[in-house]
C-alpha cells in the first residue's frame, strides 16, 4: 500500500427510528393533556361543546403537520 492509497471511511448514519425517549415524553404528554381535557370536561359541562371543537380542529391540523413531516423526511 503507498502513502496516496486511501482506505474508503465508513460515515454512520443517525438511525431513521425516533429516540425512544423522545417517543416516551411525547406520549406522556398526549396522555396528561387527554386526561386533564377529559377532567374539565366532566367537572365542567358547560366548556364541553368549546372543548370539542378546538379539538376537532387540533386533530386535523395535527394530522396535516404530521404528513408534512412525513413527506419532509423522504
Amino acid at each position: 500500500m503507498t502513502a496516496n492509497d486511501q482506505q474508503p471511511q465508513h460515515q454512520q448514519r443517525a438511525p431513521r427510528g425516533s429516540d425512544p425517549v423522545q417517543t416516551l415524553l411525547l406520549a406522556l404528554v398526549v396522555v396528561l393533556v387527554l386526561g386533564g381535557t377529559g377532567y374539565v370536561c366532566v367537572a365542567h359541562p358547560s366548556v364541553t361543546a368549546p372543548i370539542a371543537a378546538v379539538g376537532g380542529v387540533g386533530g386535523a391540523l395535527a394530522a396535516a403537520f404530521g404528513v408534512a413531516v412525513a413527506n419532509r423526511r423522504r
